[in-house]
C-alpha cells in the first residue's frame, strides 16, 4: 500500500494501544499458569498475532472477542512439566489461558512471522516442553543472531537445525543448569530463558556477560513472570537465579499497558507539527524503556508535561543534542526525524544491533530521511544529523519496516510539499490502527495512491 499524506498532524489526543511487548510476555505466562488468565488487550497487531498463533498450534483454542483473548491453560502437570496442548480463547478484552498436556511426538510447526520476540520467546520455551518443533521464520528473522542461545540451548539438552534457514527444527528436551549469555546481543535471549526455566525440575544460572543492553525488556520479563508467582534471584554482576520446578500461579485477570514505542511517535509529532498532542494510557512508572522518549524531547527543546496517565508534548525551538540508544533502539527512527528539523547537529550512537532489524534500521532511516531532504548520514553504530528549519518533502519508502513508515508520517509535519510513502502497510506489524488514529484524533489526513 502506498499512502500519500496530504494533510499533516495538527494537534490533538490520542490513547496509546497495548504494549505488545507486554502483551508477548502476559501471554506466554498465562500459557504456563495453573488456571484460567484473562489478559486486557484491547488491540491487536501481526506480532502479537504470531505469538497467540504459536499457542494455538501447541493446542491453544483463540477466540477474539470484543477487546480482548482469552486464554484456558494447561491442565496436568506430570513432574512439573508442561505439555502442549494449551487452551487460549481471546474474550472481553484479553487471552485467558489454560495449559494442557500430552506431547507424543508430533511435530508442531510454529509460524512465528516476522517476530523476533515470538520466536526468541517460544524457542527456549518449547525446548522446556520437550516439544519437537519447527519455526517457520518470515522477512529478515532467519538472519538474525541466534548464537549464543542456540549455542546455550544445544549444550542443554537440545538438537536444533541450522540457523539461518527457515524453518528451524528444535528437538529434545532442554535441560537445568549454567547458561551464559552476553549482553550486547539481544535480551530477547535473556527473557526466553527466563520464560523457560522456572518449569524445568531442576535450578538453573543465567550469567550476562558484558553490558546488558536493553535491560528494560528484561525488566519487563521479570515484571510478568512476578505477576505469575514466578521466583527470579538476581546477583551482583547480572546473575540470574532460577530456581526450578516452579508454578505459575494465575492473576485471572491482568491487563497490558499502554505501548510506550508506539505512542512516540504521536509525542514526537507534537514536538515538530503545528500543535501540542496528547497521548492518554501512559504508565510513567513504567518499566517499558521507550517511556525515556518524554526526556529525549525535553533535551530537544519541547515542552513535555506528564500528569497522570497523559503526555502532552507542544512545539519548541529543537536544538540538537546526544542519544545513547542502547536501552531505547526502538526510538531512533522517530527521534532521527525530530533530529532532522532541530538546529544543530545530533549524534545517535550504540544502535548497531539496528542493522539486524525488519530492515538495516540505520541504512533505512538513512536513506527515508534522506528522500525528504534531511541532512543524515550513517556512522558505524549509530547516526549523524544536521538539522533544518523544514525538509523538502516527497517520495519515500518503508523498507518493509513498520517504524520507518511511521517516521515518515511524523516528519511529513515539517515538509513543505506532501510526503509519499511506498509499503506503508508495514505499520500492521505493531499498529494496525496507525492511519486511522492519524486522521481520528490528530487532524491528519491520507490517502492511497
Amino acid at each position: 500500500m502506498n499512502v500519500r499524506i496530504t494533510r499533516s498532524i495538527r494537534g490533538g489526543a490520542v490513547r496509546a494501544i497495548a504494549s505488545k511487548s507486554g502483551a508477548h510476555r502476559l501471554l506466554i505466562c498465562a500459557a504456563l499458569a495453573d488456571g484460567d488468565t484473562f489478559i486486557i488487550c484491547p488491540e491487536r497487531s501481526e506480532d502479537i498475532d504470531a505469538t497467540a498463533r504459536c499457542l494455538q498450534t501447541l493446542g491453544v483454542v483463540a477466540r477474539y472477542e470484543r477487546d480482548g483473548f482469552a486464554v484456558t491453560p494447561v491442565s496436568g502437570r506430570e513432574a512439573k512439566q508442561y505439555a502442549p496442548g494449551a487452551a487460549a480463547r481471546y474474550g472481553r478484552d484479553g487471552f485467558a489461558v489454560t495449559p494442557v498436556s500430552g506431547l507424543g511426538a508430533k511435530r508442531y510447526a510454529l509460524d512465528c512471522g516476522e517476530s523476533g520476540s515470538t520466536f526468541r520467546f517460544m524457542l527456549p520455551v518449547c525446548g522446556a516442553l520437550g516439544v519437537r518443533a519447527a519455526f517457520y521464520l518470515g522477512g529478515r528473522l532467519p538472519e538474525r543472531p541466534m548464537s549464543p542461545l542456540y549455542d546455550e540451548m544445544a549444550s542443554h539438552g537440545c538438537t536444533l537445525s541450522e540457523p539461518g534457514i527457515s524453518p528451524l527444527v528444535c528437538d529434545g528436551q532442554l535441560t537445568s543448569g549454567n547458561y551464559t549469555l552476553p549482553g550486547n546481543i539481544s535480551s530477547q535471549f535473556i527473557s526466553g530463558l527466563l520464560f523457560a526455566l522456572p518449569i524445568l525440575s531442576g535450578d538453573s544460572v543465567i550469567r550476562v556477560t558484558g553490558v546488558l543492553e536493553s535491560r528494560p525488556y528484561v525488566d519487563m520479563t521479570l515484571d510478568a513472570l512476578r505477576l505469575f508467582g514466578i521466583t527470579v534471584m538476581e546477583e551482583e554482576g547480572r546473575v540470574f537465579r532460577v530456581p526450578g520446578g516452579q508454578i505459575y500461579r494465575s492473576p485471572h485477570e491482568i491487563t497490558v499497558e499502554g505501548d510506550w514505542s508506539n505512542a512516540a511517535f504521536w509525542l514526537s509529532a507534537g514536538a515538530i507539527g503545528k500543535g501540542a498532542v496528547i497521548c492518554k494510557g501512559l504508565n510513567m512508572n513504567s518499566r517499558q524503556g521507550d517511556r525515556a522518549v518524554a526526556g529525549f524531547l525535553e533535551r530537544f527543546g519541547a515542552s513535555v508535561v506528564c500528569v497522570g496517565d497523559t503526555v502532552t508534548v507542544s512545539p519548541g525551538k529543537l536544538h540538537g543534542i546526544d542519544i545513547d540508544a542502547g536501552d531505547t533502539p526502538d526510538l531512533v527512527p522517530v527521534l532521527a526525524a525530530v533530529a532532522a528539523v532541530a538546529q544543530g547537529k545530533t549524534v545517535i550512537r550504540n544502535a548497531g544491533r539496528l542493522r539486524l532489524k525488519e530492515s538495516d534500521r540505520l541504512r533505512a532511516v538513512a536513506a527515508s530521511l534522506s528522500g525528504l531532504g534531511a541532512d543524515i548520514t550513517e556512522t558505524e553504530d549509530g547516526l549523524a544529523v544536521i538539522g533544518k528549519n523544514q525538509l523538502a518533502g516527497g517520495q519515500t519508502e518503508s523498507f518493509g519496516d513498520h517504524r520507518i513508515a511511521m517516521a515518515a508520517v511524523v516528519v511529513s509535519a515539517a515538509c513543505e510539499a506532501p510526503v509519499e510513502i511506498r509499503g506503508a502497510e508495514a505499520v500492521n506489524k505493531s499498529y494496525p490502527g496507525f492511519f486511522n488514529d492519524f486522521d481520528a484524533y490528530l487532524g491528519g489526513e491520507w490517502e492511497v495512491y
